[in-house]
């Protein structure tokens, strides 16, 4: 083989690793939460039930829906921490704020 022939693609693929640009990657930690450690009501409960357990909502937000029987009116109540959705008058969902 010939030595010039060689050294020049050496060069060449020393050339093409060297235009590859390097890849960083940064891992980003996330806290872990026990969603079961929230205290909030479980879905099946009647507002009344909620409100004698959690105490009144600090805000009744305006229901949502109700245009058609394929749409039930959805009721919102914000508590400290959490939001609970009733469909009609029963609890569908407890969700955590920034959940």
């Amino acid at each position: 083989m010939n030595l010039k022939f060689v050294l020049g693609s050496t060069l060449l693929v020393s050339g093409l690793f060297a235009a590859i640009p390097v890849v960083h990657a940064d891992t980003v930690m996330l806290e872990k939460t026990d969603v079961r450690a929230i205290r909030a009501p479980e879905r099946g409960l009647n507002m009344s039930q909620v409100e004698s357990r959690f105490g009144a909502p600090q805000a009744k937000l305006p229901p949502a829906g109700g245009d058609t029987p394929l749409h039930p009116v959805i009721n919102r109540w914000q508590y400290d921490g959490f939001t609970v959705y009733f469909e009609k008058n029963i609890v569908i969902h407890s969700v955590r704020d920034g959940a």
